[in-house]
């Protein structure tokens, strides 16, 4: 089954965006694609009245809204459903709203300005388990999570490759496209990233960077 495939249908999405133009062109775009049904709403509080009774398969969300704002839309998501993702589509790319989001649980932060036909994209490597973020946001969460250089005799610090799969992972990028990155194989991939998790005593991708952005904090 591929990522588009969801029990023979087409993928559910809830389009959460309050700017009329730019939510009536992307619903338009989304279901014109032939792989998407979408259903859009002007505000949070619509979106989750509507998702108490049928949950989509991912939704698509812009932060600055009026009433709930997106994060603790997000937030709020993650404990009624903890398995729906959340992808954030907006204009915003300073480092507060961006680690908040990030914090609040959203799978992927992608820039409004990026080509409406990444957003197709980066809602296929949503579903496929990826976490895409646009190449912008990517280098300022990259300059912010990238650890200090640890003591030598530290038997937790990271090696120089294992910071270079780290950084790689906060892009988003799966371990075969890391392994292309790196010219090592997939394999070789997913060691490093099991050395970094129990280095940093972490389970997960996201526990990884957050962990990393403490450190610095």
């Amino acid at each position: 089954m591929t990522p588009w495939e969801v029990v023979d249908r087409k993928v559910e999405v809830v389009l959460i965006e309050d700017h009329d133009d730019f939510r009536s062109s992307l619903e338009f775009f989304l279901n014109g694609s032939g792989k998407v049904d979408c259903r859009s709403f002007a505000d949070a509080e619509s979106a989750l009245l509507h998702m108490r009774t049928t949950v989509p398969d991912i939704v698509v969300m812009d932060i600055k809204l009026p009433g709930m704002n997106g994060v603790d839309c997000t937030r709020l998501l993650g404990q009624r459903h903890p398995r729906l993702p959340v992808l954030i589509c907006t204009v915003h790319e300073d480092d507060e709203m961006i680690f908040n989001a990030l914090r609040a649980g959203a799978s992927g932060y992608l820039l409004k300005r990026a080509p409406i036909e990444d957003l197709i994209e980066a809602i296929r490597q949503v579903l496929a388990g990826g976490s895409p973020i646009s190449p912008a946001i990517a280098r300022r969460v990259l300059s912010s999570f990238r650890p200090a250089a640890p003591a030598a005799d530290d038997p937790n610090a990271l090696s120089e490759r294992e910071r270079e799969v780290l950084d790689l992972l906060c892009t988003g990028m799966s371990s075969r496209e890391i392994g292309e990155k790196l010219f090592v194989t997939a394999n070789t991939v997913r060691t490093h990233i099991r050395h970094i998790y129990e280095k940093l005593h972490v389970r997960s991708r996201v526990e990884a960077v957050n962990k990393v952005r403490g450190r610095k904090g």
